[in-house]
């Protein structure tokens, strides 16, 4: 694992890793609270009152998008963490309040999930992109692949806590532990050496500035083809507390502590997708192409699994593939674009792969209520495939991919390189 863990070396990333590791632990104790509290305990097994949930909480991503991301090229972006990282916090000790005291309702638990959506709005790309003022430019890459095992380490924890949690005190215990757990992530920003942070460049607001990122995006192909696959998983196929919830209930008849187990093997597979990205030196498209595939192929396998334990491991193999994809993509976006542009296409990355959730969710319900769990599930798997169709177009009509046979051995040649900001400007200079 040499190279791996290489960015803990840096003071300010390590100081931030522990910080957010902490509150990550919370925020996937909240979710599988709020999945296991709407599905089980304000409606009777109801997988469509989870996909609106899902559909409130993500939407906003996509309606905030003209204002989210040139906040995050325009704000201090330390600044703006400590103010989305509070907000949060107070969201989850107030639905904790409400469900302790049982006076929680189901519009309650819509108002929570759509304010939250707000905040996470310029929260998510506020944390990508600060993370490139905390490492160089050559450790980036490795720098995203471990926020993302951090993330999912937390994903192996956080449920487990609040299945076991869930059935021994109650639900409402989950959401106020997620709000203490915010202290340590806004601890670790009071702390980190504002010093030692890499100068990044801001926006200048200008008319037209705040669609600004929409017009880089149409001059670059790969950023497009990237942003149609991201939509294509993130709307189909990242709907795990439904299809995981409703496995769970539906088909295994398992409790809040089974579900949990589920949420954490999966989170076993995020975990090994995580730190296999952070081995590698720079993303590369093959990744992208064979982690939407193998995303795809893993739900196929997971529909027809017969028992719990069985699903649970099919559940790694899509962790693994899920990961492999998105750090992929986060990393390519990151090292492809100006620093200038950066929150913005970030925004708008996050806007499709999330945005999309008010279509994808309530319909992975609906088949679910339908026509069962195991049918939802298709739906996964053609996220996969459809966007593994969309980044085999593009490597054929943009960078000249060709398929050749030679000696018995089937091989690939690919004629042109990926963009690159710096080869630009020199062409730009020239």
């Amino acid at each position: 694992m040499k190279g791996t863990f290489r960015s803990l070396r840096v003071f300010n990333y390590k100081v931030w890793a522990y910080g957010a590791l902490v509150s990550n632990i919370g925020t996937w104790m909240q979710r599988v609270g709020q999945d296991w509290l709407v599905l089980t305990e304000l409606t009777d097994n109801n997988a469509t009152a989870v996909g609106i949930v899902m559909a409130l909480q993500f939407g906003p991503q996509l309606l905030l998008l003209p204002v989210n991301g040139f906040a995050v090229d325009h704000f201090d972006r330390r600044r703006l963490l400590i103010a989305t990282q509070a907000a949060m916090a107070a969201l989850a000790l107030g639905l904790g309040i409400l469900v302790v005291t049982d006076l929680v309702r189901l519009w309650h638990v819509y108002i929570f999930a759509f304010l939250l959506g707000c905040v996470t709005a310029f929260d998510t790309p506020a944390r990508q992109t600060f993370v490139s003022e905390l490492v160089s430019e050559e450790d980036l890459s490795n720098a995203v692949a471990l926020n993302s095992t951090s993330f999912n380490a937390a994903r192996m924890i956080g449920p487990a806590v609040a299945g076991f949690l869930i059935a021994s005190i109650g639900s409402g215990w989950v959401f106020l532990m997620n709000a203490a757990t915010f202290c340590a992530v806004l601890f670790s920003l009071s702390i980190i050496r504002k010093s030692e942070l890499r100068e990044s460049v801001r926006a200048d607001y200008v008319k037209g500035s705040l669609l600004g990122g929409i017009s880089y995006i149409r001059n670059r192909p790969d950023l497009k083809t990237l942003m149609l696959m991201f939509f294509l998983i993130g709307t189909f196929g990242l709907n795990f507390p439904i299809f995981i919830s409703s496995m769970a209930v539906m088909v295994f008849h398992s409790d809040a502590h089974e579900y949990g187990i589920l949420t954490s093997m999966m989170a076993v597979g995020s975990v090994a997708g995580a730190l296999l990205s952070a081995r590698r030196e720079r993303p590369r498209i093959s990744f992208l192409m064979a982690g939407s595939f193998v995303f795809g192929l893993g739900f196929v396998v997971a529909a027809v699994m017969p028992h719990f334990l069985l699903f649970g491991v099919a559940l790694g193999l899509i962790g693994i593939a899920a990961q492999t994809f998105t750090t992929t993509a986060n990393s390519t976006v990151q090292l492809t674009t100006e620093p200038a542009m950066r929150g913005r296409v970030m925004a708008i990355v996050f806007a499709l792969a999330w945005g999309g959730t008010p279509l994808g969710a309530p319909l992975v319900g609906w088949i679910a209520d339908n026509f069962g769990p195991r049918a939802a599930m298709s739906v996964g798997a053609f996220s996969g495939f459809s966007a593994t169709a969309v980044c085999l177009y593009y490597l054929i009509r943009h960078r000249g991919l060709r398929f050749s046979l030679e000696s018995g051995r089937f091989a690939y040649i690919i004629n042109k390189p990926e963009y690159s900001p710096e080869k630009a400007a020199r062409k730009g200079e020239s």
